[in-house]
């Protein structure tokens, strides 16, 4: 018998035709977004000037304000340490319950996802609004919004490395008649520890980027110099703020992808 050849199909490259209509669609989504927002090219360049005004007057920056916010930046973090602290602690046993390959009943974990979407659904400014509303002017309010952030995001996140795990040390435990809480224990808690560990970190360097705005609303922290600087046009000092924030932002992710590295 004659080896017959082996025939290889080769996949063909995009035709033009898709790639311009590809092209002519995104233009048309641009152009129907432009004019449902009411913005312009036209208004970009006409603005342009005024940047570089307000550019020209943040540089240079005040190296001396640094001395005054240094407590402001300290606040920050500690903000986000609490916040995320708390808010990690209470995503442990929410996470549990929506994961489904734990809880199978559809009335329990389903609920808890839809509060965890609504969690996330409502900006950590509009929480930090909210909660000063209730508490008045201080830290606390912007505590406890990034606390409710960190438990929807973390919760999150884990819930979904649970239902990931490998289900085999899980049905062996059940074999031998461990219950809820020893599966948990000893079948889900090590495959997922340093995922969570990670998200953890993770969203600690989100709320010190969050907290640093915060004060806007009168959440405490550096945001509210933010606030002072530029109602009273100081932009070098806006700038100095700028800079010190995003300093410690930098060590911040620098140390926690260290973190994460040896981790995972």
């Amino acid at each position: 018998m004659m080896n017959q050849p082996i025939k290889t199909s080769i996949p063909k490259p995009p035709s033009k035709i898709k790639n311009y209509v590809t092209l002519l669609l995104v233009l048309f989504l641009l152009w129907g977004s432009s004019i449902q927002t009411d913005s312009s090219l036209a208004e970009l360049v006409a603005g342009f000037p005024n940047m570089m005004d307000l550019l020209n007057q943040m540089v240079p920056p005040n190296w001396g304000y640094f001395d005054n916010i240094t407590d402001a930046m300290l606040e920050t973090i500690r903000m986000a340490v609490i916040g995320t602290t708390f808010g990690a602690i209470l995503a442990i046993p929410i996470a549990l319950f929506s994961a489904s390959n734990l809880i199978q009943n559809i009335w329990v974990f389903y609920p808890i996802r839809f509060i965890l979407n609504l969690i996330r659904t409502v900006p950590d400014l509009l929480l930090a609004s909210i909660f000063v509303a209730i508490f008045g002017l201080g830290s606390l309010p912007g505590i406890l919004a990034l606390m409710v952030f960190s438990i929807g995001l973390i919760a999150k996140l884990t819930y979904e490395s649970i239902e990931a795990i490998d289900p085999g040390p899980l049905e062996a435990m059940e074999a031998v008649g461990a219950n809820k809480i020893q599966l948990i224990v000893f079948g889900v808690i090590p495959q997922v520890a340093a995922h969570f560990i990670s998200y953890v970190l993770y969203t600690f360097e989100i709320n010190v980027r969050a907290a640093a705005v915060l004060g806007l609303v009168g959440a405490g922290g550096i945001g509210l110099f933010y606030n002072k600087t530029l109602g009273f046009l100081e932009y070098d000092k806006t700038s100095s703020i700028i800079i010190y924030t995003l300093v410690a932002v930098l060590a911040i992710d620098y140390i926690s992808t260290k973190l994460r590295e040896k981790l995972l």
